[in-house]
C-alpha cells in the first residue's frame, strides 16, 4: 500500500510529532499549538498523492505540481545543441513536491550544477540557481532534458535514478524541500497542450505532445 507521504520527508514529520507530543506532555501549551500548526504544515508539504495518468503515449506529463511561468523556445540547453521548447512549472510551498518522470525512456545523462538561490518564480533562476538536470532518450529517439532548481527557501534537491536507468512517465524521481522550480525542455515541433498561468499537476497534466 502507497504510504501518502514523501520519505524524504519521513524525518522531518517524525520529529515534529515527537517535539510536540513531548511538549504537550509537559504542559506547555504555548509551545504546543505552535508546534501543532508546524506539523501540519509540514505533513501537507510532504504530502505524496497517487495520480491518475490518461494522456496519450506520445504525451509529455508535467514532472511536477505547480503554475506554467514561461513557455519559450530556446536556441540550445544542456545535452540538447538545437532549438528546443523549454516549459517552466513554478511550485509554492503549498504543492505536492515529489518530481515524476515526464516520459518514459533511458536516463542517458545528469548534471548537477550548484548556484545561488534566487526566487524560483523569476525567469533567472533557472540560469543562477542551484539546480539537477537529467536527460531522458524517449524509445522513438526524442531528446527531453528536466531540470529541478532550487527555489528562495529550498536547500535540498533529491534525485534518485542514475545514468542508464530505464525511467517510466509518472514514477516518482525525487523532490525540491520547501519551494521550487522545475523547468522542462522538449523538441521545437512539439504539439504544447498548455498555457501560461494554467495550474498543472505532477504525473498527471500533459504538457506536450511529441511528433
Amino acid at each position: 500500500m502507497h504510504i501518502p507521504i514523501a520519505r524524504e520527508g519521513v524525518p522531518y514529520l517524525l520529529a515534529a510529532v515527537f517535539t510536540t507530543l513531548v511538549t504537550a506532555v509537559l504542559g506547555c501549551a504555548l509551545l504546543t499549538w505552535p508546534l501543532l500548526v508546524l506539523t501540519l504544515l509540514m505533513g501537507h508539504f510532504f504530502r505524496d498523492p497517487e495520480r491518475i495518468l490518461i494522456a496519450e503515449p506520445q504525451d509529455v506529463i508535467s514532472p511536477a505540481e505547480g503554475r506554467i511561468v514561461c513557455i519559450e523556445r530556446v536556441e540550445s540547453t544542456r545535452f540538447i545543441d538545437k532549438p528546443c521548447l523549454k516549459i517552466g512549472i513554478f511550485m509554492t510551498v503549498f504543492d505536492v513536491h515529489v518530481n515524476r518522470i515526464p516520459c518514459s525512456g533511458t536516463l542517458q545523462g545528469m548534471f548537477y550544477q550548484k548556484g545561488r538561490f534566487l526566487s524560483a518564480s523569476l525567469e533567472r533562476a533557472s540560469i543562477e540557481n542551484e539546480q539537477n538536470w537529467l536527460w531522458i532518450r524517449t524509445e522513438t529517439g526524442a531528446d527531453v532534458i528536466v531540470t529541478q532548481v532550487a527555489g528562495l527557501i529550498a536547500r535540498r534537491i533529491v534525485c534518485w535514478p542514475t545514468v542508464g536507468d530505464r525511467v517510466i512517465r509518472g514514477e516518482r524521481f525525487g523532490m525540491i524541500r520547501f519551494g521550487s522550480r522545475l523547468d522542462v525542455y522538449v523538441p521545437e515541433n512539439s504539439e504544447v497542450l498548455v498555457r501560461k498561468g494554467e495550474h498543472v499537476y505532477g504525473g498527471e497534466t500533459a504538457l506536450c505532445r511529441l511528433k
